[in-house]
């Protein structure tokens, strides 16, 4: 389940359910994983209430590749080739963009609590009105010609990484009848070689429509649900300027944050 599409539609030609179907579909699989008894933090790749989710991962056997030979192929960066300001979207343009400044940051380490040093980070967003720039989306909000809505960053010694953005608003999608995502921004991390991508969201604190994303819901376990949301600090906050949100990434382990499935 990688980045959503407003275009997405669901799996049959069948009329869109409505928003009382889709939760209670949620609640009726909440209720079976609460009765199973079993702990699992990734999320059902079929799951029913999010329609598409059957056509968003591989149905059949991986093809078997090379993975050396992948990487030849595959993009390459050296740490010189990210600027610091690239982890600054909201002065990649001649003005300044609308809405809610903010400063995300956080740190990445393994299941052993060791950090993550010298790691790419990228993000990518919609804007304050819910409007990603991308000729496929045709919600009917305005696009903000200073704010583009990505950027990237390495992780420093202490494995922490910091982005100023703004703060992206909910926007509709075509699981059923009103769908609404909530506010949310992508993280993709790579290792030590594009072949080791994980992709993720980070959540915001107090949305009331997580409780309504099938996506968010896919993943029926409620700590690991919460592991996706960031925590809103005071002290990251600065007077005037701009409000601030914290937000770890743990790799592996019994804690580790939940990734976009790849298989």
């Amino acid at each position: 389940m990688s980045t959503t599409s407003r275009t997405d539609q669901p799996a049959t030609a069948a009329p869109l359910a409505d928003q009382a179907t889709i939760s209670a579909e949620i609640a009726a699989h909440a209720a079976e994983y609460a009765r199973s008894g079993r702990e699992r933090i990734v999320p059902l790749l079929d799951y029913p209430p999010y329609r598409s989710s059957l056509l968003r991962h591989p149905t059949k056997a991986p093809y078997q590749v090379d993975p050396e030979k992948l990487e030849r192929f595959a993009p390459v960066f050296g740490h010189s080739d990210v600027d610091p300001l690239e982890a600054d979207l909201t002065i990649q343009h001649r003005g300044e963009p609308l809405g809610e400044r903010i400063v995300v940051t956080g740190r990445v380490t393994d299941g052993d609590g060791r950090p993550v040093a010298h790691q790419l980070v990228e993000i990518w967003q919609a804007n304050s009105a819910g409007r990603y720039i991308h000729q496929r989306d045709r919600h009917p909000a305005p696009l903000d010609p200073n704010f583009t809505g990505m950027g990237r960053c390495l992780t420093d010694a202490n494995g922490y990484y910091r982005f100023v953005t703004i703060k992206p608003g909910p926007y509709p999608w075509r699981n059923h009848t009103n769908a609404w995502r909530p506010s949310h921004i992508h993280f993709s991390l790579f290792g030590t070689a594009f072949t080791q991508r994980l992709i993720t969201q980070m959540y915001f604190p107090g949305d009331p429509l997580q409780p309504l994303d099938p996506i968010f819901q896919s993943i029926t376990d409620p700590k690991a649900r919460e592991m996706l949301i960031a925590t809103y600090d005071h002290d990251l906050t600065q007077p005037e300027w701009c409000t601030g949100y914290r937000w770890d990434i743990v790799l592996t382990g019994s804690s580790r944050t939940w990734m976009e499935p790849t298989e």
